[in-house]
């Protein structure tokens, strides 16, 4: 399981939200690129950021943090919000975003997934509250259940699904161990887990789910790393002795 440490950006500055709630806003460094580089320093294998003003507008107002991230860097960097289009997930290619999240625009229409996974690495982005799925940056419900939304999308060419528990977003009070744990059963995609984690033992949680002989690809973490609960090298390390005690 790869560790994704988060920057989400809003108004240029990476900030965290609390459940999701555009009014509970930690502002917690000035310089993506240095936060970034800091990660990889440290051992991270990605780095993960989304664009909260675009995710709610649709408008890419810190495409250019995002590129100089990717500059910067020498990991994969995942990124979403906003992605509503065949060409803004291509600008996001452009600037050297290595797989886009896809979100509100994969709820509303498979078939634009199907357009992008077709020039493109996709992750599919679905936020939940409880088993619901959230669009438009959290804002609005869809009234689409979490396996509906994995079923009208299981033939959309995506590699990934990030799946946010917004209800634990922020918290650092665990993640939703047992919902992952169905996801691993619901689909045949590498599941990325997102929200909740809040210390080690968390990611150790993450770690150790299985289903059908299928374990999570990835755990993004955000607050936790922020508020130095999780360190990044630790977390990295810890991953990775499970991972050879697997495979020995």
């Amino acid at each position: 399981m790869d560790l994704y440490p988060a920057i989400d950006l809003r108004g240029g500055k990476v900030v965290q939200l609390v459940q999701g709630d555009f009014d509970r806003e930690s502002v917690h460094a000035d310089d993506p690129v240095e936060v970034a580089q800091a990660f990889v320093a440290s051992g991270a294998p990605w780095i993960h950021m989304v664009d909260l003003d675009a995710a709610r507008t649709g408008e890419a107002h810190n495409r250019e943090l995002i590129a100089a991230v990717c500059a910067a860097v020498d990991v994969p960097v995942q990124a979403g919000g906003g992605v509503r289009s065949v060409d803004s997930a291509r600008e996001l290619a452009d600037v050297g975003v290595s797989r886009v999240v896809m979100g509100t625009a994969a709820v509303e229409d498979p078939s634009l997934v199907e357009r992008v996974a077709a020039t493109q690495p996709v992750a599919l982005g679905l936020d939940v509250r409880g088993r619901e799925v959230s669009i438009k940056g959290w804002t609005e419900g869809s009234g689409l259940d979490i396996a509906d939304a994995l079923d009208r999308l299981s033939s959309s060419g995506a590699s990934a699904v990030v799946v946010t528990q917004i209800k634990g977003e922020g918290l650092l009070e665990g993640p939703d161990t047992d919902g992952l744990a169905e996801l691993l059963r619901l689909t045949d995609l590498d599941v990325i887990a997102s929200g909740g984690v809040g210390e080690i033992a968390h990611l150790v949680e993450l770690a150790s789910i299985e289903e059908a002989g299928r374990r999570l690809a990835g755990a993004i973490v955000g607050t936790a790393i922020y508020e130095k609960r999780v360190d990044v090298h630790d977390a990295v390390s810890m991953l990775s002795v499970i991972a050879d005690g697997r495979a020995s």
